[in-house]
């Protein structure tokens, strides 16, 4: 299994390769030459089955000769082991035809653990046989950087930095990467907004001197590893509902497009998906770009899903490079007018994108009445990007098929937004019962490239 650029002028990689590089070397996302597919009777097959053994006969495919099976399983189950539900993903009810997938259930309480949590196994198994080291440099919005931190702390071989926009987290999100105390992970807090902090991973990754310096590797879902790993709860709660006899409806609450483009993927391998809906926040430009064929930015509002606060959308770059027939000259084409200012999708990429993907948008108010409705009719508490997810769809669900929300961070990580809504005061899990009370370590850090790199290799110094 070969993986290439989506913008088709950088070498292929095996998946280790693509695994321990992150961004391509032309600005490129990676992905697999082709997709391996799944019969109806592999998917039927998976049904009963422990959520590890499924992530092995979903993933196995696309690894190659990276890890032995054993290996394999091996990583895995380390993987999942620290997962609080022992379904790992579990399915909750909230409505007739209408199902809530849980996948906060982690370490750090959101969906990024499925991906974090096996991608840090991968990478330690990898390095420990290679005997080399990397400098792991992520931004995120709130999520992911926990997730990296959580996955990656302590660990020899790695030295992490995780980028967030100050003041543009929540509390909880903020001192799950500031309270770690192991020396190699770093919390970074940019002044600007995530697509700055996330412009600034970019750049680091296309400036080769600083990149090949410090052996940078990507954690981002610009990480094919990530995309993969979160395949395979599609693949899991789709059965659970009768797949694959039954077609099934997905609404997944997106900035960064990874988790819904996650199912694109399990639709590609054969999972009978009829609709993947795109649920956005106030910051809507996947809505704006599918309902219209313009992505043009136009500045990020604040929200009480912080998550979601994004106008560069990376991971969309993938989706645009099967919907313009893998045609990697025109997608670098349409990420060059994106650095001008914005694009227009070509009416048959706008049509082969509306083939897959639904979208709706949820502002503030119907964010917070989503989680008080919720809580009222099911005694479900959500956090504030699954309540985008709902009440998109709620709005768009077809009373024949299935629809399953994802679910994708605890209500505990967003206290503020949740007592408002529903005044209930969602408590941390007992394991973080101490979160509030543990010392912070963090450095704020200018919207600057050069001094950002220079820190970076002081720190790897010392």
């Amino acid at each position: 299994m070969k993986y290439i650029s989506t913008r088709g002028r950088a070498p292929s990689l095996s998946f280790e390769e693509a695994m321990l590089t992150g961004l391509a070397r032309d600005g490129g996302l990676y992905l697999p030459e082709s997709i391996p597919q799944m019969s109806a009777e592999d998917i039927r097959a998976l049904g009963g089955v422990s959520y590890e053994e499924a992530a092995f006969r979903v993933m196995r495919p696309y690894i190659g000769d990276a890890f032995t099976d054993d290996e394999f399983r091996g990583i895995i189950a380390r993987a999942y082991a620290g997962f609080g539900h022992a379904a790992r993903a579990p399915l909750k009810q909230l409505d007739s035809g209408h199902f809530l997938l849980e996948l906060f259930h982690g370490p750090t309480l959101a969906f990024k653990d499925f991906a974090m949590q096996l991608i840090g196994q991968m990478f330690e198994f990898s390095l420990k046989r290679s005997g080399k080291r990397v400098c792991i440099v992520g931004a995120t919005s709130g999520d992911t950087g926990s997730a990296a931190i959580e996955a990656f702390r302590g660990l020899d071989a790695v030295d992490v930095f995780i980028l967030y926009p100050h003041g543009r987290v929540s509390e909880v999100q903020r001192r799950q990467m500031t309270t770690p105390v192991e020396s190699n992970v770093h919390a970074l807090a940019i002044d600007g907004h995530f697509d700055d902090a996330q412009a600034r991973v970019k750049d680091m990754f296309n400036d080769f001197e600083f990149r090949d310096g410090v052996r940078l590797a990507g954690v981002n879902s610009i990480n094919w590893a990530r995309v993969l790993a979160q395949v395979v709860y599609y693949f899991t709660s789709a059965v659970s509902l009768g797949a694959p006899d039954r077609k099934v409806s997905f609404t997944v609450p997106t900035g960064n497009f990874g988790d819904v483009f996650a199912g694109y993927i399990a639709k590609r391998m054969g999972l009978p998906i009829d609709r993947l809906v795109v649920a956005t926040n106030q910051n809507d430009i996947l809505h704006r770009c599918l309902s219209t064929g313009d992505y043009r930015p136009d500045g990020v509002a604040p929200s009480i899903s912080p998550s979601m606060d994004i106008q560069v959308s990376s991971n969309f770059e993938r989706a645009l490079y099967y919907a313009y027939g893998q045609d990697g000259n025109a997608v670098g084409q349409v990420m060059d007018e994106l650095k001008a200012g914005g694009f227009t999708v070509s009416q048959g990429a706008l049509e082969a994108l509306r083939e897959t993907f639904d979208s709706g948008r949820c502002d503030e108010d119907q964010t917070r009445a989503a989680i008080r409705a919720t809580w009222g009719a099911s005694g479900e508490l959500l956090c504030p990007h699954s309540a985008v997810g709902v009440h998109v769809a709620e709005a768009q669900r077809d009373a024949h098929v299935p629809m399953i929300t994802l679910a994708t961070a605890h209500p505990a990580k967003f206290p503020a937004a949740v007592e408002e809504a529903s005044g209930i005061h969602p408590p941390l899990p007992a394991r973080m019962a101490d979160l509030y009370e543990r010392d912070e370590r963090v450095t704020r850090v200018a919207n600057d490239l050069s001094a950002i790199e220079t820190l970076i290799k002081e720190r790897i110094a010392h």
